[in-house]
């Protein structure tokens, strides 16, 4: 069967940095941090006391206010960010709803929710939980929140494939446009800031008491972070047919698994995950400019992803940076954010830094576009993204032509 060609046509990002994909991108490539003190719940008990915690982000402005109260945040920030992208489409939803596909990625689902769920029935009992808090125990609510206002009837799934999971989500669209099982496909990733990932990672001590420094020699580790991005994706015959806005082509992603290994990613895992995507996608490694890195900033996750790159390029000084240094991970919302971001930058030639970097660590002896961005051409991109479990996922993007 003769591959469809994919393109993306609309995106939509909610983030510490920026709401809208024109604010995002300024920041991005100005380098600016989202890193702030957390004010969703006392830290005070903590290691850390910072987080990529978005301040200025108000629900109403996307959700009426009745919606809002039977709603969680992480449903909010897929709601924001689905509807800035389909804006970002010019796409009319009319006459599409049983062909619109939904796939989001999340990590937590609504964790702070189902946290304070589980608070009051601890301390009060049963009979004080609201009864509309039932609704958002199940992870599967964030897609189906989308889908209710939305008003889609198409294929609708959530992915809970931890911190590839909008990778997974968008390669998942991917094939459903391949199949003809959808005409569009609303996919990415959402997680909001939640308590439970803060303090089990400030538990396990991968989190850096005052900065992300993916890359650097004395890299503390990651930091907490929240947000959402969402893509609209369709076959080139149909965004040609409606005049449709194109940033990038899809040409395929890969999938490879360390199960052995929950909580470390493998060389070879990673490795594998590369080649696979590009033996999909059809091109060589030779062909790749840059690579958005999964990049967290901890020690083992940095080494080994370099040690990765280096075994798959063979020696090409491939640029590659990580966006965590500013947003903090986001979770399940990191990938499809991050592609994004690879989709922006085919659109415009200009590669994201890497920032508060400082000392080079021979053990990741990459180009990591220190600081500041580059400006140079840029046809293929590799987004990775590695997950709890060994879920490694990579997608290919490139310019659009």
């Amino acid at each position: 069967m003769k591959k469809k060609r994919i393109v993306v046509t609309g995106l939509g990002v909610v983030t510490s940095i920026g709401i809208g994909k024109d604010a995002f991108w300024d920041n991005l490539i100005k380098g600016k941090s989202g890193i702030s003190k957390v004010e969703s719940f006392d830290t005070s008990n903590q290691f850390t006391h910072l987080g990529g915690e978005i301040k200025n982000f108000k629900p109403e402005v996307f959700l009426n206010k009745k919606k809002v109260k039977l709603m969680a945040r992480a449903s909010h920030l897929a709601i924001a960010a689905a509807k800035l992208a389909l804006r970002d489409s010019n796409l009319d939803l009319k006459g599409v709803d049983k062909r619109l596909a939904i796939c989001v990625g999340t990590t937590g689902g609504e964790s702070q929710e189902i946290e304070e769920m589980d608070a009051v029935w601890v301390k009060k009992g049963h009979e004080n939980v609201d009864k509309w808090s039932v609704a958002q125990y199940p992870v599967n609510n964030i897609s189906s929140n989308l889908a209710i206002e939305l008003k889609s009837n198409g294929i609708n799934r959530i992915f809970t494939t931890a911190c590839a999971a909008g990778n997974y989500a968008i390669g998942y669209g991917y094939d459903l446009l391949q199949l003809d099982k959808a005409d569009i496909v609303l996919a990415g990733g959402s997680d909001a800031f939640s308590y439970l990932s803060f303090t089990g990672f400030n538990q396990v001590g991968a989190v850096a008491p005052e900065k992300c420094q993916p890359f650097d020699k004395n890299r503390k580790g990651m930091m907490v972070g929240e947000g959402a991005g969402m893509l609209i994706l369709e076959t080139l015959e149909n965004a040609t047919k409606r005049k449709a806005p194109i940033y990038a082509e899809i040409l395929g992603y890969g999938l490879s698994c360390d199960a052995h290994h929950m909580t470390n990613p493998q060389v070879e895992g990673i490795a594998d995950c590369m080649r696979n995507a590009l033996k999909e996608a059809g091109i060589l490694s030779n062909d790749v400019d840059y690579i958005n890195a999964h990049g967290t900033g901890t020690k083992h996750n940095d080494r080994t992803e370099c040690a990765a790159i280096k075994q798959v390029f063979n020696g090409q000084n491939v640029p590659v940076s990580s966006i965590k240094s500013m947003l903090g991970h986001t979770m399940g919302a990191a990938s499809a954010i991050e592609t994004i971001v690879c989709c922006l930058t085919v659109k415009n030639d200009i590669i994201p830094p890497t920032i508060n970097y400082q000392t080079p660590d021979p053990e990741c002896d990459i180009d990591c576009v220190p600081n500041v961005a580059k400006r140079q051409k840029v046809n293929i991109v590799l987004k990775n993204a590695f997950a709890f479990g060994g879920n490694n996922s990579s997608l290919v993007i490139k310019k659009y032509s």
